[in-house]
């Protein structure tokens, strides 16, 4: 179960960092990435992902992952190994009592559970979505107290 777990994290993080047309395409950069499989796995691991295909900007039809028709696509592409070292974080802004954390597609609602499992005293809560986090913060508290206590759970926070 852990590769397959392993396989579909690199697959969501190939399809968001490349415009892939084909499952050829698909199994060849899994394959660069350490995972050989069949044709109809990968058809059985995108019809879970609910992947599906979208003009891209340049007219060509790629893979997305769902809800993202217009998918942010990074601009400079890392190896699914490299992604798969961070947290997923990508930024934390405030608006009065309101903490705004951005995240890579797909991370914010483990992110979020991870805050809501820590018991932060300055967290009231989160509502997390598919990139974005909302963080409901304690009055009186400051935004340097909420980044520190979010530096266990988040540790590239800093």
């Amino acid at each position: 179960m852990k590769v397959k777990n392993s396989r579909m994290e690199t697959l969501k993080m190939l399809i968001s960092s490349q415009e892939l047309c084909s499952q050829e395409e698909v199994l060849q950069a899994l394959e660069k990435e350490g995972f050989k499989l069949t044709q109809a796995t990968l058809s059985r691991d995108l019809k879970q992902l609910k992947v599906a295909k979208a003009a891209s900007m340049n007219g060509k039809y790629v893979y997305v992952l769902p809800n993202e028709t217009m998918y942010k696509r990074v601009t400079t592409p890392k190896s699914a190994r490299e992604m798969l070292l961070t947290s997923g974080f990508l930024s934390i802004n405030f608006t009065g009592q309101l903490g705004i954390i951005k995240t890579r597609p797909g991370y914010a609602s483990s992110i979020a559970y991870n805050i809501d499992s820590s018991d932060i005293p300055c967290i009231l809560g989160s509502i997390a979505g598919d990139d974005t986090i909302f963080i409901a913060v304690k009055e009186g508290t400051t935004h340097e107290e909420v980044i520190e206590g979010l530096s266990y759970v988040i540790p590239d926070i800093k």
